[in-house]
């Protein structure tokens, strides 16, 4: 048994590592358990550092080969090389999840590989990979297990046929045709960086539109760019089943049919990817057996504004809990989960939680949806502009996408910004920050833009809303 702590964290993800390192600033006595022995929990090893390295890559190759001549820049003979992208993204993978274990040996912070399993306040039994275990006694317990691909009984993963995010990032050879279960944000992603790479892709969604948690506008105008550059769309269709070849050769036949019910179709892929959402890694975890409550549907547990779960003295944050899962938004509560314990009042608007999708052109968004404001009855303005307008979007030959502010019709308080277009994932910043602060459409229409950037598309969305953009 290792001394006793002030904090125990189970999971060194995102929301874990940051809850750590935040704690031993303030003086807290911290160790944190992963089963991992690579720390940074799903996002650095196996979701979003991963992911991005991907994306980057494959836009590189498909640039060089499509947009590259454009710009009188003349090309012959490119090839792909897969294992040295592949190579690549594990190099970034590698180095910042090494930096992750430089942090915690910079801040004192205790690191114990194993799977943890709560046996009563303040206990942790940690089970390492040889069958040992020891016991972890702390003040505190942080649960911070984040989550897991959420699972379709009609399409049981199997790693090699049917396969989840994880066994996507790591494809060899470039399936020939790649069917992908759903039209989220995750299977648009990797959707794009197989198509970009030859894949023919195919996204079979239940729901008659992609991105059901989305602005439609911007929802709609993805859909269009992203047909545009092959990806296939089968949406209302719900799978029914699939049947994998037999041997280590052939096609995965998947089962489909309308959402509403109707004939069945057949659909040939080598590797069929499911991305139908998350569910939070509460299982395993001995949460039931101490009194605290588990979602059936979701796996999360209720805590209140301290992060504290119905037991007294365990804690919960990220995917666990409500809100969505974001690594931003883990981190955020991680922040303020240590700084609480501490005594602070830190708070996380979960409302003003901003949203990315890395495809390209990129979606981001801060807020409700305009069919969310819609639905409330509240009077809203809407100030759109195009980036075709925009001298940077011009130069760069990247003018696909509009930016979107939303703001209320009496107070010209900004409600919701939503930008499809390219680099938008750097812009959204911006307007967290606004609304933070809870301006108005006119702050940003009076803020000096610097010439020529992509931010003066949201100067001029800004300008909008009341009718008085400058370049369209």
């Amino acid at each position: 048994m290792s001394d006793k702590k002030d904090l125990v964290i189970i999971g060194a993800g995102p929301g874990g590592y940051v809850a750590a390192v935040r704690a031993a600033q303030l003086g807290f006595k911290v160790a944190i358990i992963d089963k991992r022995s690579t720390l940074g929990g799903t996002c650095l090893n196996v979701g979003c550092i991963p992911s991005k390295a991907l994306l980057e890559s494959s836009e590189v190759f498909y640039s060089t080969q499509k947009h590259l001549e454009r710009h009188g820049v003349k090309v012959s003979g490119v090839k792909l090389d897969l294992p040295a992208m592949m190579k690549r993204k594990d190099q970034v993978v590698s180095t910042l999840t090494t930096g992750i274990a430089g942090l915690m040996r910079k801040n004192k912070i205790e690191t114990i590989t194993g799977s943890a399993r709560l046996i009563a306040p303040g206990r942790v039994e940690v089970k390492s990979s040889d069958g040992k275990t020891q016991l972890v006694e702390a003040d505190r317990i942080l649960l911070a297990t984040g989550s897991e691909p959420s699972v379709v009984p009609a399409l049981p993963y199997d790693g090699k046929w049917i396969i989840s995010s994880t066994e996507a990032l790591c494809l060899d050879p470039v399936p020939e045709h790649l069917l992908i279960v759903g039209g989220g944000y995750i299977g648009l992603e990797l959707g794009s960086v197989w198509a970009r790479l030859g894949a023919k892709v195919t996204v079979v969604e239940f729901l008659p539109r992609i991105l059901s948690i989305a602005d439609t506008e911007i929802a709609q105008a993805l859909h269009k760019s992203l047909e545009k550059q092959g990806i296939q769309f089968k949406l209302s269709t719900k799978v029914v089943g699939a049947k994998v070849p037999p041997g280590n050769t052939g096609k995965v036949q998947v089962r489909v049919q309308p959402s509403q019910g109707g004939d069945e179709e057949i659909l040939q892929a080598d590797k069929v990817l499911v991305c139908v959402g998350r569910r939070a890694y509460s299982a395993g975890l001995g949460l039931e057996a101490l009194g605290i409550p588990v979602d059936p549907r979701t796996g999360q547990i209720p805590v209140n504004e301290d992060f504290e779960t119905p037991v007294k003295g365990i804690y919960a944050l990220g995917d666990l809990v409500a809100g969505p899962m974001l690594a931003h938004k883990a981190e955020e509560e991680g922040v303020a989960f240590a700084e609480r314990l501490k005594g602070h009042k830190s708070i996380v608007h979960h409302d003003l939680v901003p949203s990315v999708i890395f495809t390209w052109p990129e979606v981001s968004s801060v807020g409700p949806t305009e069919e969310q404001i819609k639905a409330t009855g509240k009077p809203y303005k809407v100030g759109k502009f195009p980036f075709m307008g925009n001298g940077r979007a011009r130069s760069m030959d990247e003018t696909e996408g509009f930016v979107k502010i939303i703001a209320d019709a009496n107070t010209d308080r900004v409600l919701a910004v939503h930008m499809f277009g390219p680099n938008v994932s750097e812009l959204i910043g911006e307007m967290v920050t606004v609304m933070e602060f809870k301006a108005s459409s006119e702050d940003i229409a009076r803020i000096c833009h610097p010439h020529p950037t992509l931010s003066e598309a949201v100067k001029e969305a800004a300008l909008a809303v009341s009718g008085r953009a400058i370049h369209i």
